[in-house]
């Protein structure tokens, strides 16, 4: 392990801070905190100058990510919630103290074992500036207790982020998802006992939301983490449903109302919808329950057209949106293809006044 030197420190302000540093006596307490290189390079990139002026250059650099609409200032909420991370052998550790294995997604994270993240902006791996910003406002939003139910949940992304974050600020918390592949509901529950929540606060689901019963086809993977995004089969005739199982590429999985998902809390703080394309169709079918029992909606979206319909459907029931940073796409053949998935962030007014 490389240690720490005044040269060193020195060249670090001018290098990332592109400054001296202000006093001799600043430089050695740097050297008094700091045992490593890696420590010095972590301590001066997770500053806030340093993201301060990382900022101004990514927003000069016309990131597409800062391209989104709020009604709140996003980058200083999603500072606020930054902590002192340390090291966990074995995982990838993010800026709110979430330890992720690596395993969950092996093609992007498989040699970022042992890494501290500094914070989000304008993205990292897997969210941007306006999806973390969203999450977290439903947080702040929230009141003693912090209830999270994410629809399409993989490994546990969001009831892990949110729910650290709301556990930092001394809320109660309790995590409900949703997911139809068997091995990443496993990963989810892993993810989240890692993190440090118990049985009384978690409460997972195998199968798929919808807006009615039923039985879906979902496709199968050998290895769970090689591919997310999994697109479900719906109202598939008995003949398909036979030929699908009996191809061995895809499980019978049940269709749960939502209803049924969060029958268990009077109020949702947070609903994370992430399905793949049934976003709007879930939301028009299930307005009445949304605004009975949902304080905040965070919506992936997949298409122009479900933005639209999503617009249609919430503006005209009285939500408000708070947050959106639209799908990026290329044009493909006179066709747009959407290359990055777009962020809605939806407050109830009949649950959080303005």
């Amino acid at each position: 392990m490389q240690g720490v030197t005044e040269d060193a420190v020195a060249w670090a302000y001018r290098i990332l801070l592109e400054r001296e540093p202000e006093s001799e006596q600043v430089v050695e307490d740097t050297l008094g905190r700091l045992q490593s290189m890696r420590e010095l390079r972590l301590n001066f990139v997770n500053s806030v100058e340093y993201r301060e002026k990382f900022d101004e250059a990514q927003s000069n650099g016309q990131s597409p990510y800062f391209h989104y609409a709020a009604t709140f200032d996003a980058l200083p909420l999603i500072r606020r919630h930054a902590v002192e991370s340390t090291e966990k052998p074995g995982y990838l550790v993010n800026f709110l103290g979430v330890a992720i294995d690596p395993k969950f997604f092996p093609s992007l994270l498989q040699d970022r074992a042992g890494e501290v993240e500094g914070v989000p902006i304008p993205a990292n791996w897997h969210a941007d500036i306006a999806e973390w910003a969203a999450a977290l406002r439903a947080v702040e939003l929230s009141g003693e207790r912090f209830v999270v139910t994410e629809l399409g949940c993989g490994w546990g992304c969001w009831m892990n982020n949110t729910g650290v974050a709301a556990r930092a600020t001394g809320r109660q918390v309790k995590v409900i998802g949703i997911e139809g592949d068997s091995g990443h509901i496993e990963f989810a529950r892993e993810s989240l006992a890692t993190n440090g929540f118990t049985d009384d606060e978690i409460e997972l689901h195998r199968g798929i939301a919808t807006f009615q019963a039923g039985v879906a086809l979902f496709p199968r993977q050998e290895v769970p983490g090689m591919s997310w995004g999994s697109e479900p089969i719906f109202n598939a005739t008995e003949e398909q449903r036979r030929q699908a199982t009996e191809s061995g590429h895809y499980d019978e999985v049940t269709m749960v109302p939502l209803a049924d998902v969060i029958a268990n809390e009077p109020r949702i703080d947070l609903l994370h919808i992430d399905i793949q394309g049934g976003e709007a169709d879930l939301v028009e079918q299930s307005l009445a329950l949304l605004n009975r029992k949902v304080a905040y909606m965070l919506i992936g979206t997949h298409s122009k057209q479900i933005e639209g319909r999503l617009y249609a459907a919430l503006l005209d029931a009285g939500w408000h949106l708070e947050m959106e940073r639209p799908a990026l796409f290329d044009i493909v053949d006179g066709h747009p293809r959407v290359k990055v998935d777009g962020v809605q962030g939806w407050r109830n007014p009949a649950l959080l006044p303005l």
